[in-house]
């Protein structure tokens, strides 16, 4: 499309400046109307508007997990022995053998350790002769009771002759069965010099070495019986309500895959005084021989009350005025879904969601005050803590 502009005529002689001056004035005004009717047509067509979508808008999440309101205690411990015996010998004198070692394996019978027998041995003979000495003065003093009794009837002896002859009878029989009772004990006592185990177990420590002294009840070994383990923990006091209450497992640093039901069995009822903990005992059930003495377990108590929350952080709730929401990102359509919630209650750092959020919701933790219901978005992790201050201050997460 051609553009023409009125052409100057010459000015006369006397108009010359006149027409000069009209000149200025329109030629101005005629160059912007040319700019505006060549950006405005092409030969004839109209330019089409330039137009452009908003961008999504990034937003940080985290999926919403259910769990239990109270959340498991584990405790560390050690895997014990319900029973630990020590043998020692029941009587005093000098170890000459010593046949277990620590981790032996002992059953009823079998023989520990042997001290030297010898002054027994001669305890055993002196009981033997008295025994022989009180037999004989009773057969002595029961010949002569009836000697004076005889005589005493045919009226040779007097009545207090025979009484003192018949005391002296009884004396003897006393002094027979005293002999027998030192003899027994002197055999009891020459059999205790073989420390014999009374117990199926293992040898968990020892006391004694041969050559040494050692008096009656010093304990010489210990030995663990294996029937009935357990876990050996302590306990700081605001555990001791869940450690009652609470369903107790144990799993082992070996096998951490393995669970193993324990229950209580044994709680101190006083602190330690340098770590004020309180040792607890929790029995395992069906405990088998991978389960050795010494072995690292971790013991696990799990709240009975199996009501089920999602933790999220506090900055995920919003309320603007028709109760607590949060913000939901749809999978599909990556656009903010606002649910509402119930609140089960608050930790220092979490709300506690009992209704309104599924498993593995995608759920918008920052921000969300500054969002609206329906507003594309997409999802990008957290970048430290720089981030988070970012997002806290402005309302988003920067990608």
């Amino acid at each position: 499309m051609a553009i023409f502009l009125p052409r100057p005529s010459a000015p006369g002689p006397s108009g010359g400046r006149s027409a000069a001056r009209g000149l200025r004035r329109t030629w101005p005004a005629a160059a912007l109307a040319l700019g505006a009717a060549l950006a405005l047509s092409g030969c004839g067509e109209q330019a089409p508007a330039q137009t452009s979508a908003a961008p999504a808008r990034p937003v940080q999440v985290t999926s919403a997990h259910l769990r239990p309101r109270e959340p498991e205690k584990t405790f560390v411990g050690v895997v014990r022995a319900r029973r630990e015996i020590d043998l020692a010998f029941r009587v005093g004198g000098k170890v000459v053998q010593r046949k277990v070692e620590v981790g032996d394996r002992v059953v009823p019978g079998d023989l520990i350790a042997r001290i030297d027998p010898e002054d027994l041995k001669l305890e055993l003979e002196s009981a033997r002769a008295e025994l022989a000495a009180a037999t004989a003065n009773l057969a002595q003093t029961s010949a002569e009771d009836g000697r004076y009794r005889s005589l005493t009837a045919k009226g040779a002896a007097s009545n207090a002759e025979l009484d003192r002859k018949s005391l002296a009878k009884d004396e003897a029989i006393g002094r027979l069965e005293r002999a027998k009772r030192a003899l027994e004990l002197a055999e009891n006592r020459l059999s205790y010099a073989d420390l014999m185990s009374d117990t199926a177990g293992v040898v968990v420590s020892t006391s004694a070495e041969p050559g040494q002294v050692v008096s009656s009840g010093q304990t010489i070994v210990r030995v663990a019986r294996l029937d009935e383990k357990e876990a050996l923990v302590a306990l700081p006091e605001t555990a001791l309500a869940a450690a009652r209450s609470a369903a107790a497992g144990v799993t082992l640093w070996a096998d951490p895959n393995r669970r193993i039901a324990a229950h209580l069995r044994e709680l101190s009822p006083q602190a330690d005084p340098a770590s004020r903990t309180y040792a607890a005992r929790f029995t395992l059930d069906g405990a088998d021989e991978t389960v050795a003495l010494g072995m690292t377990a971790t013991v696990v108590l799990t709240p009975k009350d199996g009501a089920a929350v999602a933790r999220l952080p506090l900055s995920a709730v919003f309320d603007k005025g028709h109760g607590p929401h949060v913000f939901v990102v749809e999978e599909a359509t990556h656009t903010l879904v606002a649910k509402p919630v119930e609140l089960a209650g608050f930790t220092d750092d979490s709300a506690l969601i009992a209704k309104g959020v599924s498993e593995g919701d995608k759920v918008v933790t920052l921000g969300v005050q500054t969002l609206e219901p329906g507003q594309s978005v997409r999802t990008v992790p957290a970048k430290g803590a720089t981030a988070t201050a970012t997002a806290s201050i402005s309302g988003e997460v920067k990608p």
